[in-house]
Formats: structure tokens, C-alpha cells, sequence
């Protein structure tokens, strides 16, 4: 297409704009160069703004003509190996999903790798078209998208739109806006010895990812790493949760649709669900090329052992235990925003949110305020769909959040609001927990060290104000996913407490915010390793190939071996000498010393 041609030559013209000099172009001709270089640039980016998205239409999922509500809401079945889809936040059925085979995750694998090596070669706008036409239709369809989502996963309308669809849009405007840049080949410098080359690093796609991820945003968890996937130039296998089975096809076909709306294979996205004893076939699988996956630590154990047979590396997230950290600066007037961010941070998504904050650690002189603002605002809180707290996935670990709430309380912490199950008057057979209030908690307690992933929010008073004894808290248990911290700007501790966080990222005087702007996302410690998200995401996805070329090949300026160091060495300690004086020229600290070796090369020639 013509635009591809305007941009390659604009990309040889940069490239030879930085190799040229004025020793090899005549003064006058500068003028001209640039004037040149400017026009294209221009014509470039006009025939790009020009891409119109392409609307396209995607069937929603399909769900019983009589709604049923599950006397025991369970994904598995007696007698049956299909897995039971149902809403947690009702018990209602909403059917069947039969689980894929070895077989069919093979078939997968191989119709994927098909259609990824015509894609591999589409350019850059090519891929850009594709994810304007998906923005395009989640932009368009957000109210069903959330729907399903909620339907799925118990999560409130809200919740949806914020965990849900704002993340993802925001993923695609910020992959369209400037995934090129970061996959783009990039130059790197030089040295004296090989001043004659030229060095590049090229990121090139990788073949067939996977990803293995969650349900607890089962249309961003399993569309994120599709546009990673697409931009970055490879096919993609996801693997959902059966979990959140019922919606993994619909939310699928969102992005198949946009690639059939462009004319491009759709085989290029795949999705299976299958059982934990299925899934170890996709983790050593040798057509798969890279393992992103989110969920447990105990899970990544084998998933990453799995992945070692074949060589397959992995990113792996596994949740967190973030710390939200309140300084006594924080202002009078600043104090009711924090509030409210630390109960979004800590109820949304019924705290099934990987970055929600599961540890709020106050300082003495602001703990007890925080306390008594907290306590009405919590015990206010209505379970429901269609209230403030939407339901939990299951009801499998709520024997465990009981015992950690009363083992609490046992060791001296006090419960304020919630600390149990709730039965919804209207949805007895949803999996719903008391928004839950516990103060007091010291960091031995078992609730300060294990994940909740629930809507528990705990406060813990810091032993001291200073940065150290905050600190000592906050990095204590062995995770070290997100944090964030509020204060006074002015509060010299905050620059100590972003420097001396355990985690892979921090939020100051906000929550969630390296997110919504897509920079690396990923954790240290138990939370796991790698990143995805932002630059560092996408080129992750890619092999990163260095190029080293001849700068003036043309002109015959290439690397010989001198004759002291040609097969057979006549002379070892010539030879030897010769090689020192290299070495001096190239990396003496000082004018002698690269005189001095120059004097060697001459004297062992």
C-alpha cells in the first residue's frame, strides 16, 4: 500500500540521516535533505490520520429461555465432564461448556501458527487498523460487554466498566498511539574499535503466545494480551478460567471480528478452556513460544515447571498484598479524597482486583480519624448486583476468610463491620461477603500475610511516623505486587517510602494509576516476575535481535584479521602483544596508554 512505501523510505531516510555527515555531503545539499525528510514526514502521517475504523457486529452469548436458578452453583457437575457456567451473583444457569481435549488444543496451536506467519508480515499500520476497529466496537457494545462480564464473574455495572472497559480501551489507545515506537528497530552506540559499524536492535515476533489468565475481569484479562499479542506481530492462545467459560467466546470474537472486518485470518486468536489436568499440554506445548500467566503462586509452580520441559519462557503475576500507606500530612481538605480511593482501592470488584489494596498502613497520628471515618462508611455497604458490592466468584474460600477474621480478632485485632458470609434476601444461592472492617492488625497476624482477594479492608497503625518504621510494615510479607502512598507533596517520606517499597509498582497520591497509564505491570518477590503492559510488554512478546552491520561495507571497510593473529599463529607472544596493543587503544583510560598501544600494533605487525 502506498502509505507502507511513504514510511519505509521515511524510515531510510532517518536511518541515513544518522549515518551521514557533513564530510560526505555537500553543505548546500543539507538544505534539500531535510526539506525532503519534512514533506514525507508530513504525507506519512496524513495518509495515516485517514484510517477510518470498520464497524462490525458480534453475536452476544447465548443463555437459557427459562431462567434456573442452581440449588448448588458449582462449575462441576457429577457425572459429567462439561463445566456448569452459572452467575455467581445469582445461582442463575447459564450453560454448558465442554472442555477442550489434548487434540484440540493441538488443532488450536497449529491454526494459529498458520495464520501468524502471513500476519507476521503486515506492517505496523495494518495492526494499527485492526485495534482502531476494535476501540471502535468495545466504544460501541460497552454496555453488553459489561453485561456479560457481570453475568459471568458477580461484579457490579460499575466495577465492569471500570475494570473492565476503561482498562482496555485504554490498553488499545495506548498500543495504537505508540506500540510502533516501541517495537520499532532502535539504534545503539558504538565504539573506537568498531566505529566502523552500524548497531540495531530488531524486535521480531515470536511465533504463538500464550496466556493463561484469570476470571476476575474475564473481557480484559483475556483481551489485553490478544492486543499485545496482534501489535507485537504473533498468534495468540488463550487459555480462559472455567470460571468465567460462558462469556471467553463472545469476548474471543471481539477481536476475531475485527481482524475478519480487515480481511485477516481470524485462526490468528484462539481460545480453549479446559481442566487443570488438560492444562499442563498447552504449558509444554513445543508450538508455543511464550507463557504469560495470572493466577496463584501455587499454580505458577507447576506452570513454570511445566513450561521448563520445553524452554517456553513465562511472565507470571500472582497477586498481591498491597499496601496502601496514609502519612499524617495528608491535609484536611485532601482527606475525604483519600478516603473515598481507599474504599474504590479496596471494594471494587468485590476485592478480587490483583492491585486492590489489602493492607492499609496509617500512621499514629492519623490512624484513629481514619478509623472513625471508615467505620460508617463500610458498614453502609450493600451486598448485590445492583448495589455496592457485587458478588464473589464462588463460595470456596470463604471457610478460609472466616478463619482468618477470627484468628484476628483471637490475637487482639477488632471487627468494626462484616467478618462473615452474606445470604442475600433476594439471591440466597449467590456467593456474596459482608463488606468486611478490620482494625488493629499487627504484622504477625496471618490476615497481614496471606491474600484475601475478598472485601476485607484492613488497617494496620504503623509503629512509628518515620519512613523506616513504615517501611518495615509494608514490605513485610512476601509479595510485592502494586502499593500506593498519600501525603503532602512536600512530605519528604514519600520520596523514601517510593524508593524503599518492595514492589513492582506505587502509586503516589492516587491508586492504580501505573495502570491506567500503561506502564509495566508486574511484581517482585511471591508476586511474580516479568511485565507486561507498556514498552516493556510488547517488546517482551518479541525476540530481540541484535544486528551489527558494516557502516562503509561499500566502500570495503569491514573486519580482517591482522597477520599476527591469522591461523597458524607464527609468533604466540607476538601474536599476544599485538592483541594488548588493541586492547589499550580501544579501552586505555588515558592519552598515554592509547599511544602506548598504538606503538604495540606497530612494533608486532
Amino acid at each position: 500500500m502506498a502509505i507502507d512505501a511513504v514510511g519505509r523510505l521515511l524510515e531510510q531516510l532517518r536511518v541515513a540521516a544518522r549515518d551521514l555527515s557533513l564530510d560526505n555531503v555537500s553543505g548546500a545539499a543539507w538544505p534539500f535533505f531535510w526539506t525532503g525528510l519534512g514533506a514525507l514526514t508530513l504525507l506519512y502521517l496524513v495518509l495515516r490520520e485517514n484510517d477510518q475504523p470498520i464497524r462490525y457486529t458480534v453475536p452476544s452469548p447465548k443463555q437459557p429461555e427459562k431462567v434456573e436458578i442452581l440449588d448448588e452453583p458449582a462449575i462441576n457437575v457429577s457425572g459429567s465432564t462439561a463445566i456448569q457456567c452459572y452467575a455467581p451473583a445469582t445461582g442463575q444457569f447459564l450453560g454448558f461448556v465442554n472442555p477442550s481435549t489434548t487434540n484440540a488444543i493441538d488443532r488450536a496451536v497449529e491454526q494459529a501458527q498458520a495464520a501468524q506467519k502471513k500476519w507476521a508480515t503486515t506492517s505496523f499500520r495494518e495492526r494499527r487498523a485492526v485495534l482502531r476497529s476494535m476501540l471502535q466496537h468495545v466504544l460501541d457494545n460497552q454496555d453488553e460487554i459489561c453485561r456479560v462480564a457481570c453475568l459471568d464473574s458477580g461484579k457490579t455495572m460499575v466495577d465492569a466498566q471500570l475494570g473492565e472497559v476503561l482498562v482496555t480501551v485504554e490498553k488499545l489507545q495506548w498500543t495504537i498511539k505508540h506500540g510502533e515506537k516501541a517495537l520499532r528497530p532502535s539504534r545503539r552506540p558504538t565504539n573506537l574499535l568498531m566505529a566502523y559499524k552500524r548497531n540495531t536492535v530488531r524486535y521480531e515476533p515470536l511465533g504463538v503466545v500464550a496466556a493463561l489468565v484469570s476470571w476476575n475481569y474475564p473481557f480484559h484479562n483475556l483481551i489485553g494480551p490478544i492486543i499485545s499479542a496482534l501489535f507485537s506481530g504473533n498468534g495468540i492462545l488463550v487459555k480462559v478460567s472455567e470460571q468465567t467459560a460462558w462469556s471467553s467466546s463472545y469476548f474471543a470474537n471481539i477481536a476475531r471480528g475485527a481482524l475478519v472486518a480487515h480481511g485477516h485470518d481470524p485462526a490468528l486468536v484462539q481460545t480453549v478452556v479446559c481442566w487443570p489436568q488438560t492444562a499442563n499440554h498447552i504449558t509444554s506445548h513445543p508450538g508455543i513460544s511464550h507463557i504469560t500467566f495470572i493466577g496463584s503462586r501455587p499454580v505458577c509452580h507447576k506452570v513454570a515447571a511445566s513450561a521448563a520441559k520445553a524452554l517456553i519462557p513465562v511472565i507470571a503475576e500472582l497477586g498481591g498484598k498491597d499496601a496502601s500507606i496514609v502519612l499524617d500530612s495528608v491535609s484536611n481538605r485532601d482527606l475525604p479524597r483519600v478516603t473515598e480511593t481507599l474504599l474504590r482501592g479496596s471494594f471494587q470488584a468485590s476485592g478480587q482486583n490483583c492491585i486492590g489494596i489489602e493492607r492499609i498502613i496509617a500512621t499514629p497520628a492519623i490512624y484513629d480519624r481514619l478509623v472513625s471515618i471508615m467505620e460508617p462508611r463500610v458498614r453502609a455497604l450493600r451486598p448485590g448486583p445492583d448495589a455496592d458490592v457485587g458478588a464473589m466468584i464462588s463460595d470456596s474460600s470463604f471457610d478460609r476468610l472466616e478463619g482468618l477474621i477470627a484468628d484476628a480478632v483471637s490475637n487482639g485485632a477488632r471487627l468494626l463491620a462484616g467478618g462473615k458470609r452474606f445470604v442475600h434476601p433476594d439471591h440466597p444461592k449467590g456467593h456474596y461477603f459482608s463488606p468486611t472492617l478490620l482494625v488493629d492488625v499487627t504484622p504477625d497476624m496471618a490476615i497481614a500475610n496471606e491474600e484475601c482477594f475478598a472485601p476485607i479492608m484492613v488497617l494496620m497503625r504503623a509503629p512509628a511516623p518515620t519512613a523506616e518504621a513504615i517501611l518495615s510494615v509494608a514490605n513485610a510479607p512476601h509479595f510485592g505486587l502494586g502499593s500506593s502512598v498519600f501525603g503532602a507533596e512536600s512530605d519528604p517520606r514519600i520520596p523514601q517510602i517510593v524508593s524503599g517499597i518492595k514492589a513492582g509498582m506505587i502509586a503516589v497520591n492516587d491508586f492504580g494509576a501505573t495502570y491506567a497509564v500503561q506502564l509495566p505491570f508486574g511484581g517482585v518477590s511471591g508476586s511474580g516476575y516479568g511485565r507486561f503492559a507498556g514498552e516493556e510488554g510488547l517488546r517482551g512478546l518479541c525476540n530481540v535481535k541484535a544486528v551489527c552491520e558494516d557502516r562503509m561495507g561499500w566502500l570495503g571497510v569491514r573486519t580482517s584479521i591482522p597477520p599476527p593473529m591469522r591461523y597458524p599463529v607464527k609468533d604466540q607472544e607476538r601474536s599476544w602483544r599485538f592483541a594488548r596493543g588493541v586492547v589499550e587503544v580501544g579501552y586505555g583510560l588515558d592519552i598515554a596508554r592509547k599511544i602506548g598501544g598504538v606503538l604495540g600494533i606497530v612494533k608486532n605487525s
